[in-house]
């Protein structure tokens, strides 16, 4: 971004919040693009005549905003928006090794349990049959992306101790890997917990979806709900026409 142009509203709106406004016009006009680095703060105060301080409030409001992103030693960058393809079956890890990017995963919980009432109909089984319940976060390039808390029967899993980052591979590896299936997705505001975990600010936009998939012959084979990051997300459907 050779020069950086902007006018100042004139009115009684708080010069961090103009830069943030001219900020975010310039990456929605595509002078600063996805994944580029922003000026640093000083070069910023240079080229827009204002303080330190205002300059870096600025920078704040659309980092809360999750326009940019701060990383730790290399500076702050214009958000990347992810376009994960919403009529096809694929697991996060897939989808990120897609991307040129690392999944991670962090556990939150991984063990055998019994299934509520509304697991065990989701999931065509006995409510005294035994499940695998799996809440972990999900990482892309060591950031936080994604919440999920997923449901399956046991018997499709006998060893949880082999579960990787990928609960497909390790279901494919016993002969279920899943072959269709439907998912929801809705909306929603990050509740405190959800906030903390992905690293956003409390009320941010999330994605919350409800994944169930099926065996080739048929059988539910997991039940999975998810909260994904409404400032990186963008789920897109393929269109066509029927007529």
């Amino acid at each position: 971004m050779e020069e950086f142009a902007w006018t100042r509203i004139g009115d009684r709106t708080p010069l961090y919040l103009q830069l943030a406004r001219s900020l975010r016009e310039q990456i929605h006009d595509g002078v600063l693009h996805p994944g580029s680095a922003l000026p640093s703060e000083r070069d910023l105060c240079e080229m827009a005549g204002l303080s330190r301080v205002t300059v870096r409030k600025g920078i704040e409001q659309l980092i809360d905003e999750g326009v940019l992103v701060r990383r730790q030693g290399s500076g702050t960058f214009v958000t990347q928006r992810i376009e994960a393809p919403g009529a096809r079956l694929s697991s996060f890890s897939d989808d990120t090794r897609s991307r040129g990017e690392d999944p991670g995963v962090v556990w939150i919980n991984r063990a055998l349990a019994q299934p509520t009432e509304e697991e065990a109909a989701v999931l065509g089984i006995s409510p005294d049959a035994s499940v695998v319940r799996l809440s972990r976060v999900r990482l892309a390039g060591g950031e936080p992306l994604a919440i999920e808390n997923a449901v399956v029967p046991a018997e499709f899993l006998p060893d949880i101790g082999r579960l990787g980052d990928s609960l497909y591979k390790a279901l494919e590896e016993y002969g279920h890997r899943p072959a269709s299936g439907t998912q929801r997705v809705r909306a929603s505001l990050a509740t405190p917990t959800e906030a903390g975990i992905l690293c956003i600010g409390q009320n941010t936009e999330v994605l919350r979806i409800e994944r169930t998939t099926r065996t080739s012959e048929g059988r539910v084979v997991e039940f999975t709900r998810s909260v994904y990051r409404g400032d990186r997300y963008e789920f897109v459907t393929e269109l066509r026409d029927i007529s």
